[in-house]
């Protein structure tokens, strides 16, 4: 891709979030409201987490904060990037007084030392990249010894309806350069599990998330949308510690 077009992607991306972010959290699945859904994100970060101390952990495509915010208030030091500004002024405001670093920058070209993290994580971003695969070598690169790589993550289902609010991949700034994001309508866990082994990381796990996939129904019913048919996963591998 010609570095000229590369850049158009990138600043409708960051254009279209710039513009939900006043608003962004209060979208469906972009916040935690019951108790259901509390649960299904403990559990989650527990299996991301592994058992391991504090941690320095990168958020990769931070957005408004919740996986820095979540992290933080966990023990973790966290440096979140992204390059919607916008999103990163409510992200600010989310984790004052928190142990977070906010940065803005591209999750493709990090910039930061190698090994420098203990966690990559991110949360629905590989969809928005023009290079995803590319990328995971780049999160591996800022990763230590050890270190793990977290991707949570969907993937559309064939025949289901988009939500009946503002949905990314049909908003204007999405449609132009739709054709220029390989993983657009998102990757099954099992093709993204494989496309971590394949970049050499090491003690592959993953989880359908079967348990917040049914809190969120159970939120959207109880806020009068229509049920939404949807496949979340997370998948994570480790950096060979011989590395």
């Amino acid at each position: 891709m010609a570095p000229e077009r590369a850049d158009d992607i990138k600043q409708r991306v960051a254009a279209h979030w710039d513009r939900r972010a006043a608003h962004f959290d209060e979208d469906f699945g972009h916040s935690i409201r019951t108790p259901a859904e509390r649960a299904a994100w403990n559990r989650i970060l527990d299996l991301v987490l592994g058992g391991r101390g504090a941690l320095h952990a990168l958020d990769a495509g931070c957005g408004t904060g919740f996986l820095a915010l979540e992290l933080a208030t966990r023990g973790h030091r966290v440096t979140g990037v992204d390059f919607a500004a916008t999103m990163l002024a409510e992200a600010r405001r989310k984790v004052r007084g928190l142990a977070v670093r906010l940065v803005e920058a591209d999750a493709e070209q990090l910039p930061f030392k190698t090994g420098s993290f203990g966690l990559v994580i991110s949360r629905h971003l590989l969809w928005t990249l023009p290079h995803p695969e590319a990328t995971i070598g780049e999160w591996m690169r800022v990763l230590r010894p050890g270190g793990r790589l977290a991707v949570v993550d969907s993937q559309l289902v064939a025949g289901a309806a988009l939500p009946q609010r503002e949905n990314a991949r049909t908003s204007p700034e999405y449609a132009t350069i739709g054709d220029q994001l390989p993983f657009l309508g998102g990757r099954a866990r099992e093709e993204i599990a494989t496309l971590l082994a394949a970049y050499g990381l090491v003690n592959i796990g993953s989880d359908p998330l079967r348990d917040l996939v049914t809190a969120q129904e159970e939120r959207g019913i109880q806020e009068g949308q229509e049920r939404q048919t949807r496949r979340r996963y997370v998948v994570w591998g480790d950096v060979s510690a011989d590395m």
